[in-house]
């Protein structure tokens, strides 16, 4: 089959940063699906794995993000048959969805959205399961809550920001602060449906006061170093923080007097410790599934760079690190 991969990690700009090359079709397990892949997305795992992390031999393939069609149903399948259309987000300690089939185990696999193409569909997994779980697990918010509560959203024009704004919004009651800082920037994130953007390239604190809030729950998804004072100084007395970067240094004594909660989302955290609860991916996907369906979401593809090829994931890795990427990537097709 055809794939793209890396034989050693390293920049993007380096000639052989990621390859085209032949490999074996994978082998299921009993509770696996095999997966004709029609569309990827990319994500900033990709460009932080091929970075950092060398293959432990051969050529690694990776991409955190597929939608496609079922071939081969593991001997212990129950939810999946041959020919259904799905999409998931895939496991970090397997191969990644870069290739033409892929296999992954059907806990973690939605049904792909029936009114989005392959493409659309392809850009939703990774960023809707972070969200999702980022608000409702690590925030704790329950549904239809938060009424005269306020979440600040660090970020609000990447991927996740991007579909954490609309779930807030859509199953919440919670009043959305954005930030973004361009003009394009600040005009996707009203159409996510935030209720106030602010600028991240200025001081958070005054802003958020100046909007006469003080939000309970904040999700830091990038430079959360960068804004970690000032996200002591808005919040509120017994408030939470999540973050899904990773900070080198954060000093969480500054949140000692407020009594503030913290935590980190990771959303490979699941299928990395096939912990017990492992099919709520699975049910979260579904639910993000139907409420596209219905419009109640929208997608947040931007951009489709075409064919899956070294050629073109390349153009998507550099934009993914220029730090400028609005909304979600997608390739299709071999």
């Amino acid at each position: 089959m055809k794939a793209v991969g890396y034989t050693q990690a390293g920049a993007i700009d380096a000639p052989d940063a990621l390859i085209d090359f032949e490999a074996a079709v994978p082998e299921i397990g009993a509770r696996d699906l095999l997966v004709e892949v029609r569309a990827i997305s990319v994500n900033p795992v990709d460009t932080k794995i091929r970075s950092n992390v060398g293959p432990e031999a051969g050529t690694k393939i990776i991409g955190y993000d597929a939608a496609g069609v079922v071939t081969q149903v593991g001997s212990e399948v129950t939810q999946y048959s041959i020919g259904d259309e799905v999409y998931y987000a895939g496991d970090l300690t397997r191969a990644g969805t870069n290739s033409e089939f892929h296999a992954v185990d059907e806990r973690i696999v939605g049904k792909k959205p029936a009114s989005l193409s392959f493409a659309d569909a392809a850009g939703m997994p990774l960023t809707s399961i972070t969200a999702w779980e980022l608000l409702f697990d690590s925030l704790a918010v329950k549904e239809d809550n938060g009424e005269n509560d306020s979440i600040l959203i660090i970020g609000g024009a990447g991927g996740v920001g991007s579909i954490l704004i609309q779930l807030a919004k859509k199953l919440t009651k919670l009043t959305v602060i954005a930030t973004a800082s361009r003009d394009d920037t600040i005009e996707w994130v009203n159409k996510m449906g935030a209720d106030h953007v602010i600028n991240h390239h200025e001081p958070l604190a005054e802003q958020v006061k100046a909007l006469g809030l003080t939000p309970r729950y904040v999700a830091s998804l990038t430079a959360s170093d960068q804004h970690f004072e000032s996200v002591i100084d808005l919040i509120k007395p017994r408030g939470h923080i999540a973050m899904i970067d990773d900070p080198e240094v954060l000093d969480t004594k500054l949140g000692k007097r407020k009594a503030l909660s913290f935590s980190w989302e990771f959303m490979f955290t699941r299928s990395m410790f096939e912990t017990e609860d492992i099919e709520e991916q699975r049910v979260l996907l579904n639910r993000v599934s139907e409420m596209l369906d219905t419009g109640e979401l929208i997608s947040t593809v931007t951009q489709n760079l075409g064919t899956i090829n070294a050629e073109n994931l390349k153009t998507a890795h550099i934009q993914q690190e220029s730090g400028r990427a609005i909304g979600k990537t997608v390739l299709e097709g071999f």
